[in-house]
């Protein structure tokens, strides 16, 4: 299936792609575009948009899209609920110390989208991160 959200990702839509890629769809495609093209993309692409304004999965009763989206896919992995509270932080400004990590979270993606070429680069790059987080936090179940 097809994804798309805006271009020029930053903590939520690598987050939710990296979700969506390793829990949702393992074949999904993702598009990235300019942020009042998503809904007419995600028409003519038959697309399921994220992370835009009107966008099918996007932030509700103040959650970030990573959150709706565990939410609406009953998604549940050790580790998980605990990652979603630092991407939480690291994506909504007023909530940034709700996690000691948040802070690093943004800083570090903020840095990604200074040094790669294309939000696909961004992507490739930045999943790992994810892929360890997840384990850190699976890892420390309590704290």
């Amino acid at each position: 299936m097809k994804w798309v959200t805006r271009e020029r990702v930053k903590v939520d839509r690598v987050a939710c792609p990296w979700l969506i890629r390793k829990f949702i769809d393992p074949e999904a495609e993702f598009l990235f575009v300019v942020a009042d093209g998503v809904l007419a993309v995600a028409e003519r692409e038959q697309a399921i948009s994220f992370d835009a304004p009107q966008a099918r999965y996007t932030h509700r009763d103040g959650k970030c899209t990573f959150e709706v989206l565990i939410e609406e896919f009953a998604v549940q992995a050790p580790g998980l609920e605990r990652l979603a509270r630092i991407v939480h932080g690291a994506d909504i400004a007023e909530d940034i110390g709700v996690t000691a990590q948040s802070a690093g979270l943004k800083a570090i993606a903020e840095g990604f989208q200074l040094i790669c070429r294309d939000d696909f680069e961004a992507q490739e790059r930045q999943w790992p991160l994810y892929d360890a987080l997840l384990a850190w936090c699976a890892a420390r179940p309590d704290s």
